[in-house]
């Protein structure tokens, strides 16, 4: 597990991993606004083939909106990225970014204290998979 994101691995498919993973974060608060299907893209795009990758661009509004009241650009870094991957072996990865880390260049406390609310759902979220 890498320090900007927090981990688990998960018995499954990617779609049952994505279904599981959406009601999780629903269950804290968040919606999906952006979906990335990298899998499909790079084949499209570049005609290569890789292993089931998804990217899901989570939000919570109230936090959302009070990050932006601490920090008007912080919309750059929103939303919370959460990955799917397949790991080829009948499980899935499901990694969340740690907004802490993310927004650690950004000196407001303010900002610090939504990050860290976010940081202890998302952990939530990867927690409950």
């Amino acid at each position: 597990m890498a320090d900007y994101t927090f981990a688990r691995t998960l018995d499954t498919d990617l779609a049952d991993a994505e279904a599981r993973t959406r009601a999780a974060l629903a269950d804290e608060g968040f919606g999906v606004l952006t979906e990335i299907d990298i899998q499909t893209t790079l084949k499209n795009k570049l005609d290569v083939d890789v292993p089931g990758y998804r990217i899901l661009g989570a939000c919570n509004p109230p936090l959302a909106h009070r990050a932006m009241q601490a920090e008007p650009r912080i919309g750059a870094m929103l939303p919370c990225n959460v990955i799917l991957r397949d790991l080829g072996d009948g499980t899935t990865e499901v990694a969340a970014v740690d907004p802490v880390a993310s927004m650690a260049a950004v000196e407001n406390a303010d900002l610090g204290d939504v990050a860290a609310e976010v940081r202890d759902r998302l952990q939530r979220v990867v927690e409950a998979l």
